[in-house]
């Protein structure tokens, strides 16, 4: 696998908030491997929103609270706002020199199949292909280990993919998912699944009172052979380019 031969400035960011240990085993991956990094992440949990770009509280400004980086990360922001408008105020040069590529998570739980459009972990990291930056959105299967969730295995599978996506064009997208599984784990590329992981929700009604609860679960399709759910359940790192589209083929063909 091609190796990254010069020292990266990598935006990191993820869904489940800034105290989530996903974003500090993949920050601290990329740190060690002797990239210059910077943590901008949600202030709270984000999960499920995509990559809408709305602030907490609907404030008129974002509001950004600078933390104290783990080990040689060199700047950690708490943005109260989602994953995305992370990623567009890193951009914009809120957090200091512009990054060479952005990595979104470790999420909390695969994303897979084609319910990804939900992710803010992926909507992150769709926000800056459409910059023309590259990015990885990185999530970890919880598998039949729940208990024992290999975060550093999963930072690491994302940095040994890196040297990957700087040799792809401008913009590319790479969607990860890490089995939780001892490493180090074998990359399948992979076609997105017709099902997949989601947070979904459940409305339980109990007299007057009705209440909607969201839950991590799989889809209600068996996954479709050689798909990312398939490969990830037979203990492969699955790799999906999500590059956003922006061909205009067809307007020479569309009717006046």
């Amino acid at each position: 696998m091609a190796s990254v031969s010069r020292r990266l400035r990598l935006l990191v960011t993820n869904d489940d908030g800034i105290d989530a240990p996903g974003i500090r085993a993949l920050a601290l991956a990329a740190a060690d491997a002797g990239h210059d990094v910077v943590i901008a992440a949600p202030a709270r949990q984000s999960s499920g929103s995509g990559a809408a770009i709305l602030v907490d509280d609907d404030a008129e400004q974002v509001p950004v609270e600078e933390r104290r980086p783990p080990g040689r990360v060199a700047t950690a922001w708490a943005v109260h706002a989602a994953p995305a408008m992370c990623v567009l105020l890193g951009l914009r040069g809120t957090f200091g020199p512009l990054p060479d590529a952005v990595l979104s998570g470790v999420n909390y739980g695969a994303n897979t199949g084609r319910v990804l459009l939900h992710s803010g972990t992926a909507g992150a990291a769709l926000t800056a292909g459409v910059a023309g930056v590259r990015a990885i959105a990185v999530s970890l299967d919880l598998g039949d280990r729940p208990d024992q969730l290999g975060w550093d295995d999963a930072g690491a599978t994302a940095v040994r993919l890196l040297g990957v996506l700087m040799a792809e064009p401008a913009g590319t997208v790479l969607n990860l998912n890490v089995p939780n599984s001892p490493g180090p784990h074998r990359f399948a590329e992979a076609p997105l699944s017709s099902g997949g992981v989601v947070h979904t929700s459940t409305s339980d009604a109990q007299g007057e009172d009705e209440s909607v609860r969201r839950a991590l679960a799989r889809g209600e399709v068996d996954p479709d052979a050689g798909s990312d759910l398939d490969l990830l359940a037979q203990g492969l790192a699955t790799v999906t380019s999500i590059t956003p589209p922006g061909s205009t083929a067809l307007l020479g063909r569309l009717p006046g």
